[in-house]
């Protein structure tokens, strides 16, 4: 009796103790497993860990938190290597200062033999790492499943190989805001597998979410700048952005954004926390009414040379896709092809051959900080005892700097374009930005050496300052080419010159006007297209007759189903037949009534259910019948079609009349249409 009841005592104290000692107990009680008493104490501490945070906030938001932290520290690592090996270049240039030839091999080989490794490495390692990996994010986020684009193989891959492009400095002339943002999703991905995986209510998150502030996370990561960076996720990088996404973007671009800054500090680039290119343009008049005309004249300009762009950029692109020598070397060659591109870009921006007009010894972050000068060069030439210190590199060869300004912007547009070829990872961001500047600063010294000549009079001419056009024609040049306005914040919170927001904004809305005035895709679209990646605005301009044709008039042949009374026979049939995770199942062939759908899985295990047993089962008797939480009509458009794909995340939609099966629609169809 007395054993009994302590018995009883003994369950009754274990069902009362808390979960972690339960936890406890449960893990001690295996006697095979190696440290068992630490095993179990670290376990029950992180229990106790995940309950007092939880009482905070959800799991979720720490999630955000590291993301921000983590991808500055990516950020700001990256940055670090980068300037480490473009010291050693310059270095080792300077050292052979006497002799050219070896200068021209140390100028030329240095980026051909760096870009040459990160595209073969990328190309053996993980072939989905090269190129800027913005398109494939936005299809992911459309709800299409693309794994390896996500793997910590390529996360390696892509942060190695990058290191190696920028290393490259302006002889390629490309960036990392791209590339980038692809490596924030990577670890957003796994972020969020972590977080529902420790949630004690293991209630699962949309996958989606963080993606979406992942994007936005990547530019505040770049450029410590976390409003531009979640603009920037709304418009390039999702069609539909949930008002959920917006608190989540905030909080951890701004996580991001403080932690790069701050690394920024106590490595000793900056004093305090202060904008990534730091301008000291005029507060007290920082322009004059009738310069407005300017800044609109100016975005019309940008608009029109980012028509040319564009319309280069589908041409190099749709030729890479069909001459054959290309697709060979961009096949089988693609580190031969990116060494020997690279190679014949540097010969070209040699110092003492054509570099010397273009300021091919500056860097990329030299090249912006130069533009944004708020000094009107021409007066160099004015006045021989003034010298501005920014424009000595483009006045290098004696020649006038807007003369310099010109040429930089004829020889890097072809070049440009030709870059964008390299099978490598790569961001195209940044390059684009930093054109645009040399636009406005072309146009801001025309001015104002126009006005010191003479042909215009009065003290208002006199204080033109260029590094505003520079600035105006950064944001919207690279609008005009993406089709968005978040560089207009980005410029602003670049630089913190709030006092030009309204001229950069004008001239940003014109750009974009003209750009999209021909119904072309933008820079994003034209990959997306050219890589056959289904994306709604890629979509629409791959063919515009297209969103609006009614489903039952691009529905093929009907998929495969099942009636809810089916046999073995018929299921295997099925899984034979069909490779669709999900089967719809009808009433019976002759109604054709949908009752739902089956999974592929659940269709394995009944078949293996019915051969152990011996027995002739019915479907509806083993399985559970789905029911659809979206049909679609044959009436309802394409566009209609990926809306709800998009929205929804699913890779199949049932379409149906009257309760009748028709077919059934997925993003393959959808884009083999719409490409068609």
């Amino acid at each position: 009796m007395t054993l009994e009841t302590d018995g009883e005592n003994n369950s009754q104290e274990q069902d009362n103790r808390p979960e972690t000692s339960h936890n406890k107990n449960c893990l001690l009680s295996h006697p095979w497993k190696p440290c068992r008493r630490p095993h179990a104490i670290v376990k029950e501490w992180l229990l106790r860990l995940r309950l007092c945070l939880g009482t905070v906030c959800g799991m979720e938001w720490y999630g955000y938190a590291i993301l921000g932290i983590s991808t500055a520290i990516l950020s700001f690592l990256m940055d670090l290597s980068v300037t480490k090996l473009l010291t050693a270049h310059q270095w080792l240039y300077m050292k052979l200062e006497g002799n050219i030839l070896l200068q021209f091999f140390c100028w030329t080989l240095y980026p051909a033999c760096l870009c040459c490794f990160a595209s073969s490495f990328s190309h053996n390692i993980c072939p989905f790492s090269t190129g800027s990996g913005i398109p494939e994010v936005r299809t992911m986020m459309a709800g299409i499943e693309m794994p390896h684009y996500l793997s910590l193989t390529n996360m390696f891959t892509k942060f190695l190989g990058l290191i190696c492009t920028l290393a490259a400095g302006s002889t390629a002339f490309l960036g990392k805001v791209g590339p980038f943002v692809h490596l924030s999703t990577m670890l957003g991905a796994y972020l969020s597998k972590l977080c529902t995986l420790i949630q004690a209510n293991k209630m699962e998150k949309a996958d989606d979410e963080m993606l979406v502030v992942a994007a936005a996370v990547g530019v505040a990561s770049c450029f410590g700048a976390p409003i531009s960076g979640v603009l920037f996720s709304v418009e390039v990088m999702s069609s539909h952005f949930a008002l959920r996404h917006y608190c989540p973007c905030f909080f951890s671009a701004a996580c991001g954004a403080l932690t790069f800054r701050l690394l920024s500090v106590w490595s000793g680039d900056g004093e305090t926390l202060q904008a990534l290119f730091k301008t000291n343009f005029p507060t007290a008049v920082p322009f004059y009414p009738f310069e407005v005309l300017l800044f609109a004249f100016l975005g019309l300009l940008c608009g029109a040379v980012s028509c040319c762009y564009l319309f280069c950029h589908r041409l190099i692109l749709r030729f890479t896709k069909t001459n054959t020598v290309f697709i060979k070397m961009l096949t089988t060659e693609k580190g031969l092809y990116s060494g020997m591109v690279v190679f014949f870009l540097a010969s070209l921006t040699f110092p003492y051959s054509a570099g010397q007009y273009m300021a091919s010894k500056y860097t990329m972050k030299q090249l912006l900080t130069s533009l944004l000068d708020n000094g009107q060069w021409s007066s160099q030439f004015r006045n021989a005892s003034l010298q501005v210190e920014p424009s000595l590199g483009w006045s290098s060869s004696g020649i006038p700097v807007y003369l310099s300004l010109a040429f930089f912007l004829l020889m890097k547009m072809w070049m440009l374009v030709l870059a964008c070829t390299l099978p490598l990872p790569a961001g195209y961001f940044m390059p684009v930005f930093v054109y645009g500047a040399a636009i406005g600063r072309l146009l801001g010294e025309g001015v104002a050496y126009v006005s010191s000549t003479g042909g215009t009079s009065g003290q208002q001419w006199a204080s033109i300052n260029p590094g505003g056009y520079a600035l105006a024609g950064a944001a919207a040049f690279s609008g005009a080419v993406t089709h968005t306005l978040s560089p207009v914040l980005l410029a602003v919170e670049l630089t913190g010159q709030f006092s030009h927001a309204v001229p950069i904004l004008l001239a940003t809305l014109l750009a974009n006007a003209l750009a999209r005035s021909g119904h072309h895709p933008s820079f994003y679209d034209a990959i997306s297209i050219s890589k056959r990646l289904p994306h709604l605005p890629s979509l629409r301009k791959a063919n515009p007759r297209i969103p609006s044709t009614p489903l039952g008039q691009v529905l093929g042949v009907k998929s495969v189903q099942l009636q809810k009374a089916a046999g073995p026979v018929e299921v295997l049939h099925a899984v034979n037949s069909s490779t669709d995770t999900q089967i719809p199942v009808v009433e019976s062939h002759e109604s054709q009534v949908l009752l739902g759908f089956v999974l592929r899985p659940e269709l394995l295990m009944f078949l293996r259910h019915c051969k152990a047993e011996g027995l002739e089962k019915h479907l509806d008797e083993v399985c559970c019948i789905h029911p659809t939480s979206v049909l679609l009509s044959p009436h309802n458009t394409v566009q209609e079609a990926v809306s709800i794909l998009t929205l929804v995340g699913a890779q199949t939609l049932f379409v149906a009349d009257r309760g009748r099966l028709l077919g059934l629609i997925t993003w393959p169809e959808v884009v083999s249409v719409c490409m068609s």
